[in-house]
């Protein structure tokens, strides 16, 4: 695969990871207002099971927070090893 086109497969790959990421924030945030909104409904179930698919979720995001950076410092070093232009959004 031509440098470049490796480049921009990486860049779409960043895209996607970010997409990603933004949809896992906005899962732990429903999560959140479900929680919220069980303090006034008091629904026992959902007390026991919500702690631990919010502790999940967060560590999902997380960890794909992380693996979104190193892909990111990969992508980096790959364009200034190459002497490589950033991809145009």
């Amino acid at each position: 695969m031509e440098k470049r086109q490796k480049l921009e497969l990486i860049e779409k790959m960043v895209r996607e990871l970010d997409d990603l990421k933004n949809s896992q924030t906005a899962v732990l945030k429903k999560i959140a207002q479900v929680e919220a909104e069980n303090i006034n409904a008091g629904v026992g179930i959902l007390d026991q099971e919500l702690p631990d698919i919010h502790e999940k979720a967060d560590t999902s995001l997380e960890s794909l927070s992380q693996l979104l950076d190193k892909l990111q410092q990969y992508r980096d070093e790959f364009v200034k090893k190459n002497n490589l232009e950033p991809v145009e959004a």
